[in-house]
């Protein structure tokens, strides 16, 4: 059997050589047949792309054989996504873009294999982060929540973690250019731990995503997708700077990257600093500062038999903890952290690479990530601190495909320990080790050109061992446990393109999420409570049916989903109403039976007699109960938001200047779980003015804004610092620089 498949493999790899080069040539053209310089072409499956010249002409060349996917795009143009099959001779593909005002469609790549966003079957959205557009603000996070559906988890500016559709923690995944994020996200004191630099797009799954990426993606997933490499013969980067009036802050970020014609690679240095915020009213908040420092670096090849990636990422976060004792002992709003703060330092290094073997591509990926989380009380008082090492890897069996079809094989494992440092005062988690195997096939077909059906299984296997945790006679004695899962889970799906202008989505899928170490085994003071784990947890299972409509004209796109989600054996950590001596409030985690509900819609209008403006609104809705009637915790309140922006090519000697005036509404959360408050609604508003400046033959950037611009004194639902009497951030004026180079 070993020399059958041995001469199968060495068969694919001869015709592979034997085989011409493949090469993709063309022209780019507009309205009149004219000729449009500076188009970006970009092939992702490959990593390669270039911009057509100054009589539109683009060239790409040693490209593998097969299928793939080529993006043409231009600001202010709608996206061309072309699927070509190459077989080592040259391709001409001329291309004419049209003019549009709404966001155009994106090749995206969270779906298992490189689709547009219409074609695949569970809807994905794309946020641009490069985008002068997007909201300005000191918390990364509350960028994400422009997605419909998207909330946050937050105390203060510094901590914050997503919520999708109700879900939060380890139930959602949050991806790291596709590397799983293991930094201890079971907690809503932790941060999302990672930031805005060199993230091109962040793609958002709603919904069970069990199949393709495994436990903790039974809410959805966050993906957050580096930039694309420069095109090809150049060198280019860009330096960007934010000021914040609310928390003093100031972010500087410079980047540098170049690719010749095979190889490619850049960095990228990030430095936030901030003070302790000012809530609405301006009194500041005890210990919201924050602090954070990260480097990345890449390096790639490519060409026609495979392309292979290396990632450094390292990333450094120091976080205040607002809590009574810091209350008691900060008087003064700065910004250095010297007590009661937590500090994560971060270090992933990834390895992502495809081959190319004709018709067929192998995909082995791998990470290894290794995070110390350390919890400081006074100065130089250690009060927790952990390492979490994790090693994961990946292979993708990519089957023939045509442009009916696509076919997927894969398996995906995982090696992690947790270690506490020697002299720790609390052992919150035992030193323990998880291992996770698990295999999955994935099959897409598109029947009359209209209706797209995609379908796939799942199994996982998961184990988790821990060390036992003092001696028997000890109140708080832990001994060992050694857990054993295995689950099996799928999903089916499909697309009905009724025009180019209207198609309907639904999916049904099954999901499934483990205990994870902590609430199996805490068992010590974390943050304001004392945390009690249960090691009689089973996992998790969900059972989602979600629909959605999308209809767009030239000047309008309309969007709606609903959503119904059965979680059985739903955990979540609540009070239990007894304290420690020490007068702590003791939390235990358990599990019910759970129901989510709801849905999002959104609106666009760029109106035709009036091309300088926009209207966008967005609604979402989501409700959460257990069996027994009670509200789930951490359930947003329902919210709408609207966004009214004017646009001008030229104004004075600005180019391509906006302004933009929107408001948020959350209204009332009356169905608080027991351990709740109700929250009553409020509204915001915020301004936004930027454009480009030429200066010479430097182009600069500039954005200004005010968010919360009445300085409201509200509190959100999902805030932490309710619990210490805190209210949201108040007002705070924003100005950001964005200078992009060039080098020869």
């Amino acid at each position: 059997m070993k020399k059958v498949l041995f001469f199968f493999v060495l068969i694919l790899l001869i015709n592979q050589y034997i085989k011409g080069q493949s090469s993709i040539n063309g022209k780019i053209t507009v309205q009149d047949n004219e000729p449009l310089p500076g188009a970006n072409i970009y092939i992702s499956d490959i990593h390669k792309g270039t911009v057509s010249d100054e009589n539109g002409n683009y060239s790409l060349t040693g490209l593998p054989n097969g299928k793939l996917k080529i993006q043409f795009s231009f600001i202010g143009y709608e996206n061309v996504i072309e699927t070509v099959f190459l077989a080592g001779l040259p391709i001409r593909l001329n291309i004419s873009l049209k003019q549009t005002s709404i966001e155009a469609e994106e090749i995206i790549i969270s779906g298992g294999y490189n689709s547009t966003q219409h074609d695949n079957a569970v809807k994905i959205d794309v946020l641009k982060l490069n985008s002068s557009l997007n909201r300005v603000s000191p918390n990364f996070t509350e960028i994400l929540t422009t997605v419909p559906g998207v909330d946050m988890i937050s105390k203060g500016s510094g901590v914050s973690k997503p919520v999708i559709r109700g879900l939060s923690m380890d139930n959602v995944l949050t991806l790291n250019n596709g590397v799983r994020n293991e930094n201890y996200q079971y907690s809503d004191h932790h941060p999302l731990g990672i930031d805005e630099f060199g993230i091109e797009n962040v793609e958002v799954i709603k919904g069970p995503a069990s199949l393709l990426y495994g436990s903790d993606a039974i809410g959805g997933v966050i993906n957050f997708i580096k930039e694309k490499p420069a095109p090809v013969g150049k060198i280019i980067g860009d330096y960007n700077m934010q000021l914040f009036s609310n928390t003093v802050g100031v972010t500087n970020s410079i980047g540098l990257k170049g690719t010749s014609k095979n190889v490619f690679g850049g960095i990228h240095i990030g430095i936030k600093s901030n003070t302790d915020f000012l809530q609405g009213g301006g009194v500041f908040v005890p210990n919201s500062r924050f602090n954070e420092n990260s480097f990345k670096a890449n390096a790639g090849f490519t060409n026609d038999k495979g392309v292979f990636k290396l990632y450094y990422d390292y990333n450094r976060q120091k976080l205040g903890l607002t809590e009574d004792e810091t209350i008691e002992q900060i008087s003064v709003r700065g910004r250095k952290n010297e007590i009661w703060y937590q500090q994560f330092n971060n270090h992933v290094l990834s390895s992502q690479n495809k081959i190319f073997l004709n018709k067929f591509k192998l995909e082995i990926n791998s990470a290894l990530q290794s995070v110390d989380l350390i919890h400081y009380a006074g100065i130089d008082t250690t009060e927790i601190a952990m390492n979490l090492s994790t090693l994961t890897y990946e292979a993708k069996f990519y089957m023939p495909s045509s442009e009916k079809s696509e076919y997927i094989i894969g398996m995906q494992g995982l090696n992690q320990s947790n270690k506490n440092f020697d002299n720790t005062e609390v052992i919150l988690l035992p030193d323990a080790k998880t291992k996770n195997y698990s295999a999955f096939g994935l099959v897409q077909y598109t029947f009359f050109k209209l209706l797209k059906l995609q379908t796939g299984i799942r199994y996982d296997n998961k184990t988790i061992s821990t060390r036992p945790v003092g001696f028997p006679a000890d109140y708080n004695y832990r001994e060992a446990i050694n857990k054993n899962y295995g689950s099996f889970n799928g999903s089916f799906g499909a697309t009905y393109n009724h025009s180019e202008k209207l198609l309907f989505r639904a999916n049904i899928a099954a999901a499934y999420r483990t205990p994870n170490l902590a609430e199996l085994t805490s068992n010590g003071k974390h943050e304001l409570r004392y945390e009690i784990g249960n090691r009689n947890l089973v996992p998790q299972n969900a059972y989602e049916t979600d629909v959605s409509g999308h209809y767009h004209l030239k000047y309008l796109t309309f969007d709606i989903a609903g959503f119904y989600n059965m979680i059985d054996n739903y955990i979540y950590i609540s009070p239990t109403g007894d304290t420690m001596i020490t007068g702590d409030k003791i939390f235990r985690y358990m599990q019910s039976d759970a129901v989510l509900y709801g849905g999002e819609a959104g609106l666009h209008i760029h109106f035709e007699q009036m091309k300088w403006l926009h209207f966008e609104t967005t609604f979402s809705s989501v409700t959460g109960k257990q069996a027994n009637g009670d509200y789930l915790p951490f359930i947003p309140a329902n919210k709408f938001h609207c966004e009214l922006k004017f646009e001008k090519e030229t104004l004075l000697f600005f180019q391509n200047a906006y302004f933009k005036i929107s408001s948020l509404t959350a209204f009332a959360q009356n169905n608080p779980a027991p351990d709740e408050e109700i929250t009553p609604g409020y509204s915001l508003f915020d301004l936004g003015f930027g454009a480009n400046i030429k200066f010479r033959n430097q182009n600069i950037s500039i954005a200004l804004s005010a968010n919360n611009l009445f300085d409201k004194k509200y509190a959100d639902h999902l805030s932490t610092l309710k619990e210490v009497n805190y209210f949201n951030p108040g007002r705070n004026i924003s100005f950001s620089l964005r200078i992009p180079f060039g080098i020869k």
